[in-house]
């Protein structure tokens, strides 16, 4: 029987191994093509996939498994949940396959893209441009229902190269590491309570000024210069932030 393929991961010695392997494997779980095999590697498998001991892995796929992602049988192997792209409580720890992870996994729509003229809280990271280009997505769940919203504004060099069908299937910050091959090395967070503007009520098919939570991400390359700024706009009665903070 053909396995799934889990997508390659590079490690940070700063974090917690099974974290990482866990939160790349949930991306590449919830970023999986319908027709891939629902059926996962062989821990050792996986372990030498991602270089890591079998006990880390064992635990990676723990918590894989506590969050109803996968399930695991004696004998028969370890399996994705058909099911698994329901949404769930956004955590944050540090890693730039945990962005990845938490924006998988959702019917994503492209409905709008060209160029923008910066707003103020973009303009700030782009000193050397007056416009970039925005990409705006839905994600929806499976039934329909819509989760949050994305406007992305990214440099124009950039932007020219990104494929609508790949911002379709994958996150932004996949794309622009895995597809075109910007070198990140690191993503500011801000995440604060708003009220529903009369857009993002009609996105989210929420009450005008119902709570959201406003999330905006900073991404910047190796030599410091922000490639991209996302302002997602989630549903507050549909996500939770966890930040988890590991002592040395």
């Amino acid at each position: 029987m053909t396995s799934f393929a889990p997508d390659s991961l590079v490690l940070n010695s700063k974090l917690p191994l099974w974290y990482q392997v866990s939160q790349s494997l949930r991306a590449s779980i919830l970023g999986r093509h319908p027709d891939a095999p629902l059926r996962l590697p062989t821990e050792d498998a996986l372990a030498g996939h991602y270089g890591v001991s079998v006990l880390t892995m064992r635990q990676a796929l723990k918590e894989l498994e506590d969050e109803g992602l996968i399930s695991r049988h004696r004998r028969r192997g370890t399996f994705i949940e058909p099911t698994a792209r329901r949404g769930a409580p956004v955590k944050l720890l540090g890693s730039v396959d945990a962005i990845v992870a938490q924006q998988s996994g959702r019917r994503t729509a492209v409905f709008q893209h060209g160029p923008a003229a910066l707003p103020p809280e973009a303009a700030e990271y782009f000193p050397d441009l007056s416009e970039a280009i925005a990409f705006r997505r839905l994600r929806c769940e499976e039934s329909g229902e819509p989760t949050d919203w994305a406007e992305n504004f990214v440099r124009p060099e950039l932007a020219a190269r990104i494929d609508l069908a790949d911002l379709a299937r994958w996150p932004m910050t996949k794309v622009l590491r895995d597809v075109l091959g910007v070198r990140i090395s690191r993503i500011t967070d801000t995440v604060e309570a708003r009220l529903a503007a009369p857009e993002t009520a009609e996105l989210l098919q929420v009450p005008l000024l119902s709570p959201i939570l406003h999330y905006t991400g900073v991404t910047y390359d190796d030599t410091g210069r922000a490639v991209d700024v996302v302002r997602i706009h989630y549903r507050g009665d549909r996500f939770s932030f966890t930040v988890t903070m590991e002592a040395p």
